[in-house]
């Protein structure tokens, strides 16, 4: 993955697992945390849906790295600031209504599903559930984009901690005769007729459904090499919880018959942990309808953000109107549909990613090098070479980014990181912005605009070898 990994720079490790958490939570609350998907889609079809888990899981590690890393290439606060660069202006209208109903149908199936989840736990009646969830989801959705990828990030190693302890139970209370097992999953009914075609519609699903926020929180990364790592780790992570998912639900078909198999599983070992389990699961549920509604309120607000509060409002209560259609009814009809759309908007995407590779690639080296070299200027105990001012300048302007945007952003993540250092002496309050201008840089003599493709290529091959040369000016 050498567009993710270039010489000698350094990855934020909090930064890149913090993205992770947030790509695998907002996929889990549809993908797999009920048990429910996992049957419909894989072990229904017994063995060989070991077969579609191993593929849907190099898709997913894939799909990934693509979307965080065009997110953050892109700078994208909306799915569409991406869809309107990679494609034809027809087929990014026609993915946008995609995505725009894909995150209003995910997002009633989830309240649907928060409803079917309390309901088979405690008893109670399945509105009850939905209000509680639609309560939720309205107050997060108050927060901005950070705060509501740092609320899916926080919660989604909980489900990460009830899978593996679910499969290591299955693991140590093997059926006698597994073959038999998985050809009693087999009996299960599927929407879809084949093992290959069924886990493709289901990555087109759960991917569809992350795009729109996996855009976004790559957006908010400056840095396409920490985004791409981080969407990379994400979708190993999610393959490895999905297998283990698939591995319990095909040595243990019989709870394939409830709304919430994975909840009837852990309440069979212990009634206590189940209750834990019910609480996870309904919160991992949380994750994607709070990641579909924002994300649709965003993205039905982009022109005119002023308006979000209410249409995110209006967004989520009509969508719990429509949640009392039932959970798996609900599954069972959207998700085979969704899926289909989804295959074809990751064709798009991956073969987007592809081609601007080097792109990519060459910009990530621009926005670490800029990062590098302003947090070495902005540190009171290091020594710094204002020759370095010219080089800050000619990166702004040869990159893709607007330039005041990149140098804010930039900026503020290293000011806020050095305010944070409890061992260096720097304060944001103290702090004079003024004092350090865009035009500082852009502006001087030696920078120029609108170079040629093959001047911008030969100087950031020189700023290879300045980083090779001393990667102190790297970090």
């Amino acid at each position: 993955m050498e567009n993710c990994c270039q010489p000698k720079e350094n990855v934020s490790f909090n930064k890149t697992i913090g993205i992770a958490l947030s790509f695998v939570g907002l996929l889990v609350g549809a993908g797999f945390a009920t048990g429910q998907e996992v049957v419909q889609y894989f072990t229904s079809f017994g063995v060989s849906g070991v077969w579609g888990i191993i593929v849907a899981g190099l898709i997913m590690a894939l799909s990934g790295t693509v979307f965080l890393q065009l997110g953050s290439y892109f700078h994208a606060s909306a799915h569409s600031d991406v869809f309107r660069q990679v494609t034809h202006p027809f087929i990014s209208r026609f993915l946008d209504v995609c995505v725009i109903f894909t995150l209003f149908a995910v997002g009633l199936v989830m309240l649907a599903g928060a409803g079917s989840n309390l309901s088979q736990q405690f008893g109670i009646d399945a509105w009850i559930g939905s209000a509680i969830m639609v309560v939720l989801v309205l107050v997060a959705g108050m927060l901005d984009v950070d705060k509501v990828s740092q609320v899916i990030g926080a919660i989604t190693p909980l489900i990460i901690i009830a899978v593996v302890g679910v499969g290591i139970h299955a693991l140590l209370n093997m059926p006698a005769d597994p073959v038999e097992s998985m050809n009693i999953a087999a009996q299960t009914e599927s929407p879809i007729n084949n093992w290959l075609v069924s886990a493709l519609n289901y990555c087109g699903l759960a991917l569809i459904l992350a795009v729109s926020m996996s855009l976004v929180i790559g957006g908010d990364n400056i840095s396409p090499r920490e985004a791409g790592w981080g969407g990379l780790i994400g979708g190993i992570s999610y393959a490895i919880l999905m297998g283990i998912a698939g591995f319990v639900l095909l040595m243990r078909p019989d709870a394939a018959g409830s709304d919430i198999p994975m909840l009837t599983l852990v309440n069979e070992i212990n009634p206590t942990l189940g209750l834990l389990m019910a609480i996870t699961i309904y919160l991992m549920i949380f994750n994607t309808a709070i990641g579909m509604f924002y994300a649709l309120g965003k993205r039905l607000t982009s022109t005119r953000p002023h308006i979000y509060r209410p249409v995110f409002i209006v967004g989520t209560l009509v969508g719990f109107a429509f949640s009392f259609v039932g959970f798996k009814e609900l599954m069972g009809s959207v998700y085979p549909v969704l899926g289909y759309l989804g295959i074809v908007m990751v064709a798009v995407l991956v073969a987007a990613w592809m081609r601007g590779l080097s792109k990519i690639r060459d910009e990530s080296i621009r926005r670490d090098r800029i990062r590098a070299l302003l947090a070495l200027k902005l540190h009171p105990d290091k020594a710094y070479d204002e020759k370095f001012d010219e080089e800050i300048g000619q990166h702004v302007v040869d990159s893709n980014m607007e330039d005041e945007a990149l140098y804010e952003e930039l900026v503020t993540e290293v000011t806020e990181k050095l305010d944070a250092d409890d061992d260096v002496d720097f304060s944001l309050d103290d702090f004079d912005e003024d004092a350090h201008d865009l035009t500082d840089y852009t502006g001087l003599d030696g920078v120029e605009e609108g170079r040629s493709d093959e001047e911008i290529a030969e100087f950031l091959e020189d700023t290879v070898k300045n980083i090779e040369e001393d990667p102190t000016l790297s970090k």
